[in-house]
């Protein structure tokens, strides 16, 4: 099955879609007009609370007879929300429309019958013409599409404080793993500053992803995720071995935190580098209470991680429709905001992504963001799924990888860390 969803790895995509509107529906069957809609999230955080904020303004502003219960559970990459929503689904008390990352973690959702197709909202809303065909290709199962992507996301960024880079003698963003690991030294033999900041877990689980893009090559990651997959050869043991000396350079202190902080550490001088997906740009420059009010190429800087320039590592996140949604007509005009233009340019610019539809208005994105976008449209720009954010890995194979990464946070054993991915693999191929 993995197969279906990460054929896509080694093609270009252009752009990713947001969908709206799956058929009607009432509370009780008895033509009474929903009035509410529960929407299930982890948007908690700065940017991302910001963002679903004045989209909640906007869709009630369309819609001023339905409620908006945000239902939104805190944990980055979604952690904590995903228990939660799994014990909702098996119990049968769904959300009507709950977010997950467009891709491979859409799957078992799928399988196990808990999503509706899409594909009737897709034609009554015109969105087969304004999103491209491919990226309808990989967001659909067996003929069918389940989910409507909000934007488009880079998991694969460098951020980094020029003070703290400056006062070590690095001189600018390293271009590959090995002068990454040269430049980390440095901040450590040279400066009271931390290297490199990570957070919960899961960061060193984003970490890694980065890792073997940056040694493997965009083709050499991408064929991770097929069938069939070879873990075991020896590029992929260097590039273990490179994450275990890049992990040298981080604080355990650091892990008590989640993403949030250890971005913080960055634009607050405190560390030199940080590696996380672009939503730190929307916390980054945000306004206060919730953002930072930093200033880009001052308070920090970007580049792709290293090894990975040219390459865009890409996720996205998406809505869908629970089957059993108890206000379906409610979760349908949430998709339609989800899916649309105003929606998306409301929303994204604050989360510190780029629109998922092909007519966002450019001028709203600036800065970073107007560098991503114009990566992301270029024609030689290579693609990748994050396989931490759902792209090419289910959610079985998920966790499995994050269980690996767990244990050798403790251990330090390479050998071992490659051994269980490579058992990771073939069970999945299974």
């Amino acid at each position: 099955m993995r197969g279906r969803w990460t054929a896509f790895a080694a093609v270009a995509l252009s752009s990713l879609l947001v969908a709206t509107g799956c058929g009607g529906g009432d509370d009780s069957g008895g033509g009474k007009p929903d009035t509410k809609v529960e929407v299930f999230s982890w948007w908690t955080g700065p940017g991302e609370a910001d963002g679903l904020a004045a989209m909640k303004a906007d869709f009630e502003k369309k819609n001023p007879g339905i409620k908006f219960d945000n239902a939104a559970i805190a944990g980055g990459s979604g952690t904590q929300a995903k228990a939660v929503l799994a014990s909702r689904l098996q119990n049968r008390q769904p959300p009507d429309s709950f977010q997950g990352h467009a891709g491979a973690e859409l799957l078992d959702y799928i399988k196990a019958g808990q999503i509706e197709p899409l594909d009737s909202f897709y034609d009554q809303n015109g969105l087969r013409q304004v999103y491209p065909q491919q990226l309808l290709d990989q967001i659909s199962y067996q003929g069918h599409i389940y989910s409507v992507p909000v934007n488009i996301h880079r998991s694969n960024v460098l951020w980094y404080s020029p003070s703290v880079l400056k006062e070590a003698g690095v001189s600018g963003a390293p271009k590959s793993i090995a002068e990454f690991i040269t430049a980390l030294k440095a901040v450590k033999d040279k400066t009271k500053k931390v290297p490199l900041s990570l957070g919960a877990q899961w960061t060193s689980d984003h970490l890694l992803e980065n890792v073997l893009l940056g040694d493997l090559g965009t083709d050499g990651y991408n064929a991770l995720w097929k069938p069939g997959a070879d873990w075991s050869s020896p590029q992929v043991t260097k590039a273990l071995q490179d994450f275990a000396e890049i992990l040298k350079y981080t604080t355990f202190e650091a892990a008590s935190t989640d993403w949030q902080g250890a971005a913080k550490a960055v634009v607050d001088g405190k560390a030199a580098f940080n590696i996380m997906g672009d939503w730190a740009y929307g916390y980054f420059v945000g306004s206060a209470p919730n953002g930072l009010g930093k200033k880009a190429d001052t308070d920090f800087k970007w580049a792709a991680s290293p090894g990975t320039e040219g390459t865009y590592m890409w996720l996205s996140d998406s809505f869908t429709l629970p089957k059993g949604a108890p206000h379906k007509e409610g979760a349908t005009a949430w998709l339609k905001e989800a899916a649309s233009k105003e929606g998306q340019d409301l929303f994204n610019p604050k989360k510190g992504s780029i629109p998922a539809r092909k007519d966002g208005d450019k001028a709203l994105y600036t800065g970073y963001l107007a560098w991503a976008l114009e990566q992301w449209q270029s024609p030689s720009t290579k693609l990748a799924g994050s396989f931490w954010h759902g792209v090419t890995a289910n959610n079985k194979l998920h966790t499995d990888i994050d269980t690996a990464v767990g244990l050798f946070l403790q251990n330090k054993d390479v050998a071992k860390l490659q051994s269980a991915l490579v058992t990771a693999a073939k069970n999945d191929s299974q």
